[in-house]
């Protein structure tokens, strides 16, 4: 019995993993600002099962990110490139590419 009971213990820790809204992923500050976005798209990509190369002019939302995603992936990249997104730039066209999002915050680094 308490065989059982300690292997269900192990079982269910191995499923259940901490989940935040926001996963920050280390990047290298070092790498340019497209790779650092296309890692964060993969990662979140990733939590859903979906493996597939992503360019830069893709298409986010046909590529499996969702809205749910693209507020996250809107907050982990304020987190990555140490910024604050105003309102007015939280909009689908900024970030429905690689290189849309690389160009959003391009401008918000010169303006800071």
């Amino acid at each position: 019995m308490q065989y059982t009971l300690r292997k269900t213990a192990v079982f269910l820790f191995g499923i259940w993993k901490p989940f935040t809204v926001l996963d920050r992923i280390n990047s290298d500050r070092q790498l340019p600002a497209t790779d650092r976005i296309t890692a964060l798209v993969h990662a979140i990509l990733a939590k859903r099962a979906i493996t597939r190369l992503i360019d830069r002019d893709d298409v986010l939302s046909e590529c499996g990110i969702s809205s749910l995603d693209m507020v996250n992936l809107m907050l982990a990249v304020e987190a990555a490139f140490d910024l604050k997104i105003p309102d007015r730039d939280m909009t689908p066209e900024n970030f429905r590419t690689v290189a849309q999002i690389e160009a959003l915050v391009e401008k918000l680094q010169k303006s800071a």
